[in-house]
């Protein structure tokens, strides 16, 4: 579930499985992971900011020293009406979220991609 702060009138009564999310941001920058009611209450350009169901990715890559979390992003065009997959990412984590401002001093993070074949 993702929406607009702006368009919420009460707020869910689990906001521990929600992050808070800037419209104009980078690499993670302004993302806040641990919401509270108090925090919400404060912001005052809420149509700039979405409230965002928590994905919880397991760490189930092994690396030498603990294991990572992974996420697949997949770039989909779409001619015909069928779509033709013809990008992705990889990414990385050990961190509370996916990014380099998660994962600063840690190992076997960051990003890549994955080879597909074609059908």
């Amino acid at each position: 579930m993702t929406k607009f702060l702006s368009d919420i009138e009460i707020y869910p009564p689990d906001l521990e499985n929600y992050i808070l999310k800037p419209l104009f941001s980078f690499a993670g920058a302004g993302v806040m992971y641990d919401v509270t009611k108090e925090t919400l209450d404060k912001i005052t350009e809420r149509s700039n900011f979405v409230l965002q169901k928590k994905i919880n990715y397991e760490p189930v890559i092994e690396t030498l020293d603990v294991p990572a979390k992974a996420e697949l992003r997949l770039l989909f065009v779409h001619q015909n009406g069928k779509p033709y997959l013809v990008n992705n990412l990889v990414r990385l984590s050990k961190g509370k979220m996916m990014g380099v401002d998660f994962n600063k001093e840690k190992t076997w993070v960051g990003s890549s991609l994955a080879y597909f074949e074609h059908l």
